[in-house]
Formats: structure tokens, C-alpha cells, sequence
């Protein structure tokens, strides 16, 4: 079976077709060997749209449960919030831990995403919290992983036990600033409550610190509070830039989740080339947000480098980099055997993979054309306008 060509069927008709458009990772899946890891008579579905076992009987599934959906915020965007009529229910450490480690024991899933809505204070929902994790890591020797969520407005003896206990944790920043999250909750204080707890996370797992192999992360809520990309992207930059968080999410908020008076529309943008007049799919808005990401923590760009339109809003209708390769005309094409890494990652359609392809190669021999780099066409015939040989 020719594996490199399932490979790239794989990414063309499965993959790409679903709007998976980063090139970092269409460029992984299209490296990655998967066949080699399944059982023998399994290689041949390797590359189906098809679930297939591992051969030790593992699996890859991370159990992500609260501990109570009881909770005291009033967040508009949130299904839990306290003026909603629904159902509640709350666990107790010691039954969250025996639910985990009943899914643990039969190989069902592999670690444990432990978050709660605010039951009383902060930090009686954090002793909830860190006593489940107390229960694992001592009294049943756990040593897997387990993420914690680190609640608003909790005490910094809340967070370092937290922090001592888990493989990793996470406090949602929300909006980028305090004057969206007071859109959205009359409750929250945002330097007290958010900024604060992330600075305490972030000192504590600082590069040589006792905690440094836990890792921070960070999400943000796209759309309600009305802010801009440019904002989002701001904040974006001095988490990764200041306080070194590991990974920043995104989460498009979906109208009928939260109140009804929430939009899920991004403002309007304005019509001009390269922008969607008022397109209202903010899955697209946060997948492009993902983008600036990927740009931001790979190919060595910065905050300033991020195109926007003249409200601040990223183009829905082009990716981030081409973009910006767009309005830089003045520094393509580049040369294929002269240019550095970080000049040939500004190329569209090239990612790290490719990149380090052409290094490679390049030290072997002087490129001629596209055709000596062997990859996904569709990717190279969208960086050909860009490149000189």
C-alpha cells in the first residue's frame, strides 16, 4: 500500500475539506506515519475516516467534568449561570475521584479536566477542586495527568496547592479588558479576580521554578462583549510575551448558549477588499484568531505584524499571513536558497515542516523549482507567486 499517497488523500478529502487550514498542522498530518500506529491487519485503514483501536487497548480521551454545576457568577455567555433554571448537581471529591479512576482502570480515558461553577466563594469551590486532586495524587498514587481550573477571585494558597498538585491549569482571561468583562458580569472584578490569579500562576511556574513543568493556559470568549481582534490580539501578545502562558484558546460564543440579548455577530466590518461585509460566522472569526496564534507562537511574528482592517478586525475571507503578504509586496519574492527560516515562513502556504524540508534539501543541492519539494501541491502553488529560485 503506498502510505505517503493515503497520506495526502487523507489531508485532501478528509482534512482540508472541513476548513482545517493551518498550515502547521495540515503539514503534521501529512508527515505523521499513522500507520504505525495500529495492530498489522489494521495499517490498511489507517488513513479511513474509521476509529480504530491502539494495540495496547489505550486511548487518547481526557475526562472533562465539573465537580458542580452550582454556581454563584451571573455570567451572560453561560448556561450555568445562577439565574437559570435548570438542574443542578454537585459531586463530592471523593466521588469525582472514584468516577475518574473507575473510566481510569477500564483504559477508557487517560487523564482527568477537572473545573466547577463557583459554589459560595472561590475558594470553597477551589478546596473542592484541590481535594479531589489530593485524593488521587495521595491516597490512590495517580501520577497521570490532571488539569485543574483555577476559579476567578481565588486566594493565592488556593492557587499554589493547585499549582503543587496539578500537570496543569487554567484560568479563562474572557474578554481583553475590564471594560468588556463588565458586559458580561456584574460580579467579576477583572485585575483582581483574573489578572491577579494568572500572575500568581505565572510566577509559579517560571522557567527554573520548583512548579515550571506546569503548564498555563488561557481561553478567550469571542464576540459577546463586543470587542475587536485587535484587542484580543493585544492581550494575546503580553500573555505570551510577559507572562509566558503555554497556550491560548479561543471559544465563538454561540447565540442561545447565554442570554438572549447577547449577539453572536462580530460588529460589522466595513466593505473593502479582503473582508466579509457583516458576516456573522464567528467560528470563522475565532478560527482566524487561531491563526494569529499559530503566527505568533511559530513563525516569529509579532502583534504589530497582524493585519487588520480599519476596525480591527481580521479578514474573514483571507488567512493572516496571506494578508499580510499582501500588503508587503515589498518584501517577496523570496529566494528559495538564500533565504533565512524566518524569512521563507513568511512565505504563504510554506509551514515549519516545509521549511525545514527546504533547508534541508538546500544543503544538498541548489533548488531549482517547486517540484524538488516534495509536499501537498495545493499549499505550493499557493506560495509560487512568492518565491524566486
Amino acid at each position: 500500500m503506498d502510505f505517503a499517497k493515503a497520506r495526502f488523500n487523507m489531508v485532501e478529502q478528509q482534512i482540508r475539506p472541513w476548513d482545517v487550514l493551518d498550515f502547521d498542522l495540515l503539514d503534521a498530518l501529512q508527515d505523521l506515519p499513522r500507520e504505525l500506529f495500529v495492530s498489522e491487519e489494521q495499517k490498511a485503514y489507517a488513513y479511513s475516516d474509521t476509529p480504530l483501536p491502539l494495540p495496547n487497548g489505550g486511548t487518547s480521551v481526557l475526562l472533562k467534568t465539573l465537580i458542580s454545576n452550582v454556581c454563584a457568577n451571573d455570567c451572560k455567555y453561560c448556561p450555568l449561570r445562577e439565574n437559570q433554571d435548570i438542574r443542578r448537581c454537585t459531586l463530592s471529591p471523593d466521588e469525582t475521584s472514584r468516577v475518574f479512576l473507575d473510566y481510569y482502570n477500564r483504559r477508557e480515558v487517560f487523564g482527568l479536566f477537572l473545573s466547577s461553577g463557583v459554589i459560595g466563594t472561590p475558594d470553597a469551590t477551589m478546596e473542592r477542586l484541590n481535594a479531589t486532586a489530593r485524593i488521587l495524587r495521595a491516597k490512590y498514587r495517580f501520577k497521570g495527568y490532571i488539569h485543574l481550573k483555577v476559579i476567578p477571585g481565588a486566594s493565592d494558597a488556593a492557587i499554589d496547592e493547585a499549582v503543587s498538585l496539578a500537570s496543569a491549569v487554567s484560568l479563562n482571561i474572557e474578554t481583553p479588558g475590564a471594560k468588556h468583562l463588565a458586559r458580561l458580569s456584574t460580579r467579576k472584578d477583572y485585575l483582581r479576580d483574573i489578572i491577579r490569579p494568572i500572575k500568581r500562576i505565572s510566577e509559579l511556574t517560571a522557567q527554573g521554578s520548583r512548579f515550571s513543568r506546569v503548564k498555563q493556559t488561557t481561553q478567550f470568549i469571542v464576540g459577546p462583549a463586543g470587542e475587536s481582534d485587535a484587542e484580543i490580539v493585544k492581550y494575546m501578545w503580553g500573555l505570551y510575551d510577559r507572562l509566558r502562558m503555554d497556550r491560548i484558546y479561543f471559544s465563538a460564543y454561540q447565540q442561545g448558549v447565554g442570554e438572549p440579548t447577547l449577539s453572536t455577530q462580530p460588529p460589522s466590518q466595513p466593505e473593502q477588499a479582503g473582508t466579509s461585509e457583516g458576516s456573522g460566522d464567528p467560528l470563522m472569526r475565532e478560527h482566524r484568531l487561531y491563526q494569529v496564534d499559530f503566527l505568533i507562537r511559530k513563525y516569529g511574528f509579532t502583534d504589530a505584524d497582524i493585519p487588520y482592517d480599519e476596525r480591527g478586525f481580521l479578514s474573514l475571507e483571507t488567512d493572516p499571513k496571506e494578508s499580510w503578504a499582501l500588503r508587503h509586496p515589498e518584501f517577496f519574492p523570496v529566494h528559495v536558497n538564500k533565504a533565512s527560516r524566518w524569512e521563507l515562513l513568511r512565505v504563504p502556504g510554506l509551514g515549519p515542516t516545509t521549511v525545514r524540508r527546504i533547508l534541508e534539501l538546500r544543503r544538498r543541492q541548489r533548488l531549482q523549482g517547486l517540484e524538488q519539494i516534495r509536499t501537498s501541491g495545493a499549499r505550493l502553488e499557493k506560495a509560487r507567486p512568492f518565491l524566486a529560485f
